[in-house]
């Protein structure tokens, strides 16, 4: 399994109302070699109870909105660098 199914995994447990050692104790029943530890399923935990359901990897969700160049620089009015 990769990291996107186990977070997948770790989502079901939390919205069917598991506490996070429920959750653990069920991965390593389900999958005992490969299952993630005890703080990856707190961290992930964590982030949903914030409201961040997404189970996709942060670092690589978001990034710039457009790349800076200079061309974009001079574009933008805001920027008086005369």
């Amino acid at each position: 399994m990769d990291k996107k199914e186990f977070r997948v995994l770790i989502k079901y447990c939390f919205l069917k109302g598991k506490s996070t050692v429920e959750a653990k104790t069920w991965l390593d029943a389900e999958v005992p070699d490969t299952a993630p530890g005890k703080s990856t399923i707190k961290d992930w935990y964590a982030k949903f109870r914030h409201g961040e359901m997404s189970t996709e990897n942060g670092e690589h969700s978001e990034g710039p909105k457009e790349v800076v160049t200079d061309e974009n620089i001079l574009k933008n009015p805001q920027n008086d660098f005369e």
